[in-house]
């Protein structure tokens, strides 16, 4: 079992930046790929990053690209989300996830959740 909790979610003005933590006990979250999902009002959860075991690899769908960053300390076990740029579509509640041994996964495929913190960009 893993057991996630997310942190740092808020309210912030287009074009300002949130820095998203989540916080892994249980098993050792170093031998999973973590990664991030994000669910607006009336929509689907949908996959936003994730990053590799070893960090050395990141992969981001084409709506984030070169705005937001997805890293991880180990040692810490936690992994963040840096949001840049952010934009009022980004507005959502966002999930730290742990999955499977691959880069992108979908939610179906999910094996941990947290518990989701929320993230509200104005105009």
């Amino acid at each position: 079992q893993v057991q996630l909790v997310e942190s740092g979610g808020g309210m912030v003005q287009a074009g300002g930046s949130l820095r998203l933590s989540c916080a892994a006990s249980g098993r050792t979250s170093s031998y999973y790929t973590m990664g991030w999902f994000r669910q607006a009002p009336g929509k689907e959860r949908e996959f936003v990053g994730s990053i590799t075991r070893s960090g050395g690899s990141t992969y981001y769908v084409d709506s984030v690209k070169g705005r937001f960053t997805v890293s991880r300390e180990n040692a810490k076990n936690t992994v963040y989300l840096q949001m840049n740029t952010l934009k009022p579509e980004d507005t959502a509640v966002c999930y730290c996830a742990v999955g499977p041994p691959k880069i992108r996964w979908s939610r179906e495929e999910t094996d941990y959740w947290g518990q989701g913190t929320q993230v509200t960009v104005s105009s």
